[in-house]
């Protein structure tokens, strides 16, 4: 396809089919330029280049894809200049780019901005400089302590080695030889053995807690130039450094968060998803691509084995296993904490949060370490309510709640922050407020009295702790930021359960087993891991730690409602004269989604301003190629149509319809 802006007259000559890095659907296609010969040594597929666009002469910035020659006399603007030497889009990266882009109706150009660090001209140049990297090496006796690691799970040797899609339940335990969960010790001897073979393997966790303890296990098998960082809290030197190290044709381990996955390592031989039902794996930024989906697509493409690892089994895993498109791969022993459904005795107060039965499990288990609380939210009080009528207490200016730092403290908005000074109910005209639920401040403080002369570690969003020494004392800590202690914890007291599963989503029971479960998993092993106050068939699950089971029925119950995952969601947003074109277009290009499938959509703008609207789509999976690339014709035609004219003037006209695939949660 011709560029933009082509200037008649053009000899032929070499051309470069490059793609354009930016947001615009419309430009979300490959353009010819024609490639001048102060640049043909350079402009060769991956580089970074700059090329006119025809909009005021501007220039933009895109990757080389392909070079070709062009055999015939067609007008072509030339490329103005090669930013970087360096080929950093590798042919497997973009392939990878395009058919996540294309399976989630988004655009290449979203994809590679996750995957492609901002150039750094000086750690480029001291990767220039520097000798090509000898492959890692693996001694024999980390390879035989690896390979002991692997035999744990009878079936997990074979299936990496030929290049299976596996689920595994993680051991529920902590390592014995360092601070860290077992899981991570397991995931490091898959890499280890992975890079034993010459291939390179990429690990990815959801946040910098688990980065930590899969870094810390796999310097027990290899040395630190074999692992390649990559996450956005190293430096732009660091990172880019590091994604420019992937490059090479020496094997190596990479470890980082979602964007890992498309890390252009060198013949992949295992990519592994730790946690995968973590909403951090989830890509906010568009496309919105899970780690996990794109995960599956690369395996397809590269042929690699594909680990999907946990404490719980995410619904998706388990529909995939269902189908036979994932092996399990189940230990030789089924280890399982001990777990202890508590409930207030007869005779004790019901308002009490801590039953006697966990408060002296708590007691006796910090003769001999820590013992771990886990609440479910943070700060001092995080809600209060009229002292009167009991109704929530609310901001004055957004509604939003209130809350209290501190005993005594003015309450503020946790909304809109502002302080919520000589507050009125406005339905008794009561003045006095009453804390309705505790932070783990707060929890802290109860049993930091309770629990005279014993440390209290308080461990949250605003007090993160990574690690705690095996020392006796109380560590309050609120769900997803429990720190690990070598050895386990001497007893674990689940509060706040019921709490949580008052939590308006569609899977919140599927979360509170997986918070839970990664919560029991830190307790020694016989160490007693109390759940208070919840009974249900998340409680016996967890109890009975039958996770698989639990996601197993989680799925047949969501398969007669047609909710994901037992079929795939997408989400039609915008202008509500957009969103009607989008879906009469989409009826129209896949017929057989059927009546049901559409549901919307619904007016969802402000009273005075354009109404927008909203609109859900539920399709099969055999439908998805084509209700993507309806969705994805309906974004392009709508960019096309909000455009402005040259005689236009004024601001342009922005893009209104938005399009999300593989939504885990609807709402309207």
């Amino acid at each position: 396809m011709s560029a933009p802006g082509a200037d008649l007259g053009v000899t032929p000559r070499r051309v470069a089919r490059v793609l354009f890095e930016s947001p615009l659907p419309q430009l979300d296609r490959l353009f010819d330029y024609a490639i001048p010969d102060r640049l043909a040594d350079e402009a060769v597929p991956g580089v970074r280049v700059r090329v006119p666009l025809r909009t005021a002469g501007r220039l933009v910035d895109a990757y080389v894809v392909e070079t070709d020659d062009d055999p015939g006399e067609r007008p072509l603007s030339e490329i103005d200049a090669v930013v970087s030497p360096v080929p950093v889009l590798t042919p497997g990266l973009y392939a990878l780019a395009r058919r996540v882009a294309d399976r989630a109706a988004g655009s290449a150009a979203d994809i590679l901005r996750l995957a492609i660090p901002k150039r750094m001209v000086r750690a480029e140049k001291t990767w220039a400089a520097a000798p090509e990297p000898d492959a890692p090496r693996v001694s024999d006796d980390a390879l035989a302590r690896a390979d002991a690691v692997i035999a744990g799970f009878p079936a997990l040797g074979g299936h990496l080695d030929s290049g299976a899609r596996i689920a595994l339940d993680a051991p529920p335990r902590p390592s014995t030889a360092i601070a860290v969960g077992e899981w991570a010790v397991v995931l490091a001897a898959a890499a280890t053995r992975t890079l034993a073979r010459g291939r390179s393997a990429i690990v990815v966790v959801p946040d910098y807690r688990d980065q930590a303890q899969l870094t810390a296990a796999l310097a027990l098998f290899v040395d630190d130039d074999a692992v390649i960082r990559h996450d956005a809290d190293q430096s732009n030197p660091a990172r880019y450094g590091q994604f420019l190290r992937s490059l090479s044709d020496a094997p190596c381990i990479v470890v980082g968060r979602r964007s890992a996955v498309y890390a252009p390592a060198h013949d992949v031989g295992l990519v592994a998803i730790w946690d995968d039902g973590d909403s951090l794996l989830s890509e906010q930024l568009s496309p919105g691509v899970h780690a996990r989906d794109a995960a599956l697509v690369r395996q397809e493409l590269e042929g690699s084995a594909l680990l999907f690892a946990g404490h719980t089994r995410t619904t998706e895993v388990q529909r995939l296993v269902e189908i036979g498109f994932v092996h399990e791969a189940p230990a030789a022993r089924r280890p399982s904490p001990r777990i202890v459904l508590s409930a207030t005795r007869e005779g004790e107060n019901r308002g009490s949060r801590v039953p006697s039965a966990a408060f002296a499990a708590a007691r006796e288990a910090l003769k001999q370490g820590p013992v771990l609380v886990q609440v479910a939210r943070p700060g001092y009080a995080p809600s209060l309510v009229c002292g009167e009528c009991r109704r929530p207490a609310r901001c004055r200016h957004c509604t939003g709640p209130l809350r209290a730092a501190r005993p005594g403290a003015v309450p503020v908005c946790a909304w809109c922050g502002r302080a919520a000074h000589s507050w009125v109910c406005p339905h008794c005209e009561a003045t006095t407020l009453r804390m309705s639920s505790s932070g783990s401040e707060r929890t802290a403080d109860e049993l930091g009295r309770a629990f005279a002369g014993t440390r209290v570690i308080v461990s949250d969003g605003q007090h993160p702790l990574s690690e705690v020494e095996p020392r006796p004392a109380l560590v309050i800590a609120t769900r997803g930021a429990e720190p690990v202690v070598a050895g386990g914890y001497r007893a674990v007291i689940l509060l706040d359960g019921e709490r949580m599963l008052q939590a308006e989503a569609l899977r919140i029971g599927e979360h509170c087993l997986r918070w839970w479960s990664n919560a029991a998993a830190l307790a020694a092993p016989g160490a007693p891991v109390h759940l208070v106050g919840v009974a249900g068939p998340v409680a016996r699950a967890l109890a009975t730690w039958t996770q698989p089971a639990y996601a197993r029925a989680e799925l047949a119950d969501r398969a007669p409602l047609h909710m994901p995952p037992a079929v795939r969601l997408a989400t039609v947003e915008g202008a509500a004269k957009s969103v009607d074109t989008a879906l009469a277009t989409l009826r129209t290009d896949v017929p057989s989604l059927g009546a049901a499938a559409i549901l919307g959509p619904v007016v969802t703008g402000e009273p005075g301003v354009a109404p927008t609207a909203r609109a859900l789509v539920r399709f099969e999976y055999p439908l998805g190629r084509a209700v993507a690339e309806s969705l994805r014709a309906s974004v392009v035609a709508d960019a096309l149509r909000a455009r402005r004219s040259p005689r236009e003037r004024g601001p342009r006209p922005r893009n209104t319809l938005k399009v999300r695939l593989d939504v885990a949660e609807p709402d309207l």
